[in-house]
């Protein structure tokens, strides 16, 4: 399976569990990534500091060089981020 193949696949995951408000899929695909709490935490401290940022090209060129499991934890953080400020009060 190529990476655009395995990218587009976790994006409709991404879409489902949005839907569904199930975090399964995108809790089995982040509990299989082989890096440490303290690499996740890195990770979303870079990405809310420069997503913060009004400089979008250095933005983009970070997120564009980030790794396959990156990319996983990013888009998971999301949702997730998505889903808890949309809670029905």
């Amino acid at each position: 399976m190529s990476d655009k193949t395995s990218r587009e696949e976790l994006d409709q995951n991404v879409m489902n569990t949005l839907r569904d408000k199930d975090h399964s899929v995108l809790a089995n695909h982040v509990d299989t990534l082989s890096c440490t709490h303290n690499d996740i935490i890195e990770l979303l401290a870079q990405y809310l500091a420069l997503s913060e940022q009004d400089d979008d090209e250095r933005f983009d060129t970070w997120f564009d060089n980030l790794s396959k499991e990156q990319h996983t934890v990013v888009k998971t953080f999301e949702v997730y981020r998505g889903q808890y400020e949309h809670l029905d009060s």
